[in-house]
């Protein structure tokens, strides 16, 4: 309701300021006694909509109302903002066009009308015409330039075109705005994540070098590194890549442990391993790196030390995914009706965690089973990360 009598008073302001500037240039021109300007009357039928209570009615008669001049150009275009805004895309496209396609705009005034109704087919999901408009005004040196920049690119990564959404940017604008400079770094990784899928390394390493240009604390950038060096066979690279990444953001070590396992594991090296996994727990206290450590001690035959490492953990940092692990290691060890009561235990603690969200959005709260590099619900890119407590690590 707000932006109904929002609207309506713009409308009114516009139509008011019209007819008092029509009635001041052609005051020496009287209309008949007894009849009023055809603008006072649209202007009164207008009124008696409004009081009807009919706000669309209303509208409709205000816009055929008020004519396009210079008066009005900011009226229409913040009427068709409006529309916009109310998820009204078909009439926002409408009055923008009508704006649009007025010989009497200058230049200036025709390109923000574009950029305005560029907005309005992006609004309404017609992103071909939209890119149409947006590429026109790209290279303008001016606000307008700036903005249809930022929505072109926009619209490239709703349609995962990450080649062209990296081609739009400019160098100016990556330099004013750190947050393209992180989104540009995911651009890179993401046409990285498609070469390394095809094996092209070279092609995936120069991408991966871009990331981390753009963005140096650029975390996905590190992991895929590190990944490329182990599908190449250089697992040392790769470990070493990896050991880099608590430095530049230890909330994602969770993220990167089972490439750590699998570099370690093609090298033969479990013992080397158990020892890398202890320091990160030291220093780190991940239920993942725990479990992943509990694991490897059973894969050497050290079953009771990884019982105990696991027990002695869950005793001063609770979660559910240790304490399932530690049913298990219980498991292996009991017979007859204390095993049937573990099995018990252990379904409940599989249906506790069963679809239990694992990581969370920092600006939106959103909440997922697995790792997602763009936030689905608010669309940051780097703002998923690993939930820590009870029910997380």
């Amino acid at each position: 309701m707000l932006t109904d009598f929002l609207l309506l008073f713009l409308l009114l302001l516009a139509l008011a300021t019209g007819w008092w500037l029509g009635r001041r240039d052609k005051s020496r021109r009287q209309p008949p006694p007894g009849t009023l300007p055809d603008l006072s009357k649209d202007y009164f039928v207008g009124l008696n909509y409004l009081l009807n209570e009919q706000p669309d009615e209303a509208i409709d008669t205000f816009v055929r109302a008020l004519e396009v001049n210079s008066d009005t150009i900011e009226t229409h275009i913040a009427l068709g903002n409006l529309f916009r805004s109310r998820g009204e895309s078909d009439r926002a496209v409408r009055v923008h066009q009508n704006l649009f396609a007025r010989p009497s705009l200058n230049r200036e005034q025709s390109e923000r009308v574009q950029l305005e109704l560029g907005k309005d087919f992006m609004a309404a999901g017609l992103l071909d015409r939209a890119e149409r408009l947006l590429k026109e005004l790209v290279n303008n040196n001016s606000e307008v330039g700036r903005t249809s920049q930022v929505l072109l690119v926009d619209l490239y990564e709703r349609e995962k075109e990450w080649q062209k959404a990296m081609h739009t940017l400019s160098s100016s604008l990556l330099k004013e705005n750190p947050r393209l400079q992180k989104a540009a770094a995911h651009y890179a990784c993401e046409l990285a994540t498609e070469l390394l899928a095809k094996n092209s390394f070279a092609a995936a390493r120069k991408q991966l070098k871009q990331a981390q240009a753009l963005d140096a604390a650029c975390i996905r950038a590190t992991l895929l590194m590190a990944q490329l060096e182990l599908q190449s066979g250089s697992a040392k690279s790769a470990i070493r890549l990896l050991l880099r990444l608590p430095g530049q953001d230890s909330s994602y070590v969770p993220a990167m442990l089972q490439t750590l396992v699998d570099a370690y594991l093609l090298l033969d090296q479990p013992r080397e391993l158990a020892s890398t996994l202890e320091k990160l727990l030291q220093e780190h206290k991940y239920t993942s790196i725990l479990l992943h450590l509990a694991e490897t001690l059973r894969s050497l035959g050290h079953h009771q030390e990884a019982l105990e490492k696991v027990s002695h953990y869950m005793r001063h940092q609770v979660s559910l995914k240790g304490v399932d692990y530690l049913i298990d290691l219980y498991l292996d060890q009991a017979s007859g009706g204390e095993r049937a009561h573990l099995i018990t235990l252990r379904n409940l603690t599989r249906q506790l965690l069963e679809h239990k969200p694992e990581h969370q959005c920092t600006s939106c709260g959103f909440q997922s089973v697995q790792l997602y590099w763009q936030c689905p619900k608010c669309r940051e890119w780097g703002s998923i990360k690993p939930i820590v407590g009870l029910e997380g690590e």
